[in-house]
């Protein structure tokens, strides 16, 4: 059992634990709860985290002005996330976007513009996460009776990225579409070749670009080994190794990083993969 510290609303508790302060999140487990209640930890149905993350101690202070309804339903996109992409996000996830969903809502209330710069970038190359978006915004409508724009799910879904990385901010969620479309634009200006956007092996070769783009922005680039594969493909597959090296080139002097050769490589097997399929529908 948990001791309750403080009631910040009906979905959410301040506790203690072994003297430790943490946040317990879960439909209705505040209601006409009060300071010293006992309450029992149900895995299952509430999320429990330490208050030992900067943006939860930071959102401690405004969460009693947050409807409980907004942690609701973010608990239940989280799920659906969670389960879409097969990913465990990080619980910060739950201040960050319930804090944004509030926002967002007063901002529609007031009639101010949404703008998503790299709206077409998630729609496209982050469907599953996109999707999270709509099924949030599909929530809203149903409890809130609000149709908020569609570039509304574009900017959940920079949340959901993000969580996945471990941010909490949507500022590297643009950062990865932004990336991501630049690299797939240069490949296909490269290889003068375009492809369906859904096709099965477009929409792999876009999962190993997200990976790539992933490892650059968490400086887990892959180092340059012994790599037989580098010297071989530049013989056999040059105009799949020609894109790769158009995406170093512009990498190289964007962020001013040096990109590997064993990282080359990776890009150029899966492009190769790409304009194989391409070439042979052709």
């Amino acid at each position: 059992m948990l001791t309750i510290k403080k009631t910040l609303n009906s979905s959410v508790v301040l506790v203690e634990q072994n003297g430790q302060p943490m946040i317990l999140l879960g439909k209705g487990i505040g209601y006409g709860k009060k300071e010293g209640a006992k309450i029992k930890y149900d895995d299952v149905s509430q999320v429990f985290m330490p208050v030992d993350n900067l943006y939860v101690k930071q959102m401690l202070d405004s969460i009693d002005s947050i409807p409980a309804v907004y942690f609701e339903l973010v608990q239940e996109t989280v799920t659906y996330a969670e389960k879409v992409t097969g990913q465990k996000l990080n619980n910060a996830v739950y201040f960050a976007l319930t804090d944004h969903l509030h926002f967002a809502v007063e901002r529609f209330q007031k009639e101010l513009p949404v703008t998503n710069r790299v709206f077409w970038e998630i729609k496209t190359f982050y469907r599953s996460e996109f999707s999270v978006g709509e099924f949030a915004l599909s929530l809203l409508k149903e409890r809130l009776s609000l149709e908020l724009p569609e570039q509304e799910a574009a900017n959940v879904a920079f949340h959901i990225i993000n969580a996945r990385s471990g941010d909490t901010t949507d500022t590297n969620g643009a950062k990865y579409a932004h990336l991501v479309g630049k690299i797939v634009n240069i490949v296909r200006y490269t290889l003068g070749r375009d492809t369906a956007n859904d096709d099965i092996h477009y929409t792999r070769f876009i999962t190993h670009v997200k990976y790539f783009v992933e490892r650059f922005f968490a400086d887990k680039m892959l180092h340059d080994n012994e790599d037989p594969l580098f010297e071989h493909l530049q013989f056999k597959y040059p105009k799949a190794m020609n894109g790769a090296f158009k995406v170093r080139e512009y990498m190289e002097e964007t962020y001013g990083q040096t990109i590997s050769n064993e990282e080359v490589t990776y890009l150029a097997v899966h492009i190769y993969r790409l304009l194989a399929v391409v070439e042979a529908d052709s």
